[in-house]
């Protein structure tokens, strides 16, 4: 594999081979929403906690895609902010 890649001109240094090819592949997964679990597998790690530890700072949609999932759950379909009251500006201030 390695004479293959060398021979298409691919470097084989960490920083910017095959290795940020990997981690190119991760990061678009799970920015499209892919689990963790399914991209440990796909990059053949035996451990997905390793997966996680590893790629978990590029994962900052899912807070949006859990708000989402939730909402379809609950069939909220808009929400309306609350007006500012004294009682919710001591909670939030």
């Amino acid at each position: 594999m390695k004479k293959a890649l060398a021979k298409a001109g691919v470097p084989m240094e960490r920083d910017n081979g095959c290795h940020m090819l990997r981690h190119v592949y991760a990061s678009t997964l799970l920015h499209d929403g892919e689990s963790i679990k399914a991209v440990s597998e796909y990059l053949g790690h035996s451990d997905p906690g390793f997966t996680l530890r590893t790629y978990t700072h590029l994962m900052p949609g899912s807070d949006k895609r859990t708000r989402k999932a939730v909402d379809s759950l609950l069939r909220v379909t808009s929400v309306e902010l609350a007006p500012e009251t004294e009682a919710s500006a001591q909670v939030n201030g």
